[in-house]
């Protein structure tokens, strides 16, 4: 499931403090902050989109992820692949590298990481 632009914004803040009242959400804001109500409105839909739960402590909430930063990025970028690449991360190295979005320097470290996961998954084929 994706997020709008400002439901991800908070759940960056939620990530980094990992849990924490509106308050504590707001100060993590860079000025001008958005209003308390907007913040608690987005937490509440970041709530129902199962993003996000609470404590209660009476009348105050302590709200805290339910979904990891590595998983939601993880899910983003297949959604991002499949809706932009036909679902082809070939596709995707293809067009940033024809676009020269990625500079010599880069091509050459992702092709070590890449190498380097060839080598590892031949490995574990022969075991």
């Amino acid at each position: 499931m994706r997020l709008t632009r400002a439901e991800e914004e908070v759940m960056k803040v939620l990530w980094k403090i990992e849990k924490g009242f509106i308050k504590d959400i707001l100060e993590h804001f860079p000025d001008p902050k958005p209003a308390y109500t907007t913040v608690s409105t987005i937490v509440r839909i970041l709530q129902d989109k199962g993003f996000v739960s609470h404590k209660e402590y009476g009348r105050s909430h302590e709200y805290y992820p339910l979904i990891t930063k590595e998983e939601y990025s993880k899910n983003h970028l297949k959604s991002f692949v499949r809706d932009y690449f036909s679902n082809s991360f070939k596709n995707m190295v293809n067009f940033f590298t024809e676009s020269r979005a990625i500079s010599l320097k880069e091509m050459e470290e992702i092709m070590k990481i890449m190498q380097k996961e060839v080598k590892k998954r031949k490995q574990k084929q022969k075991k």
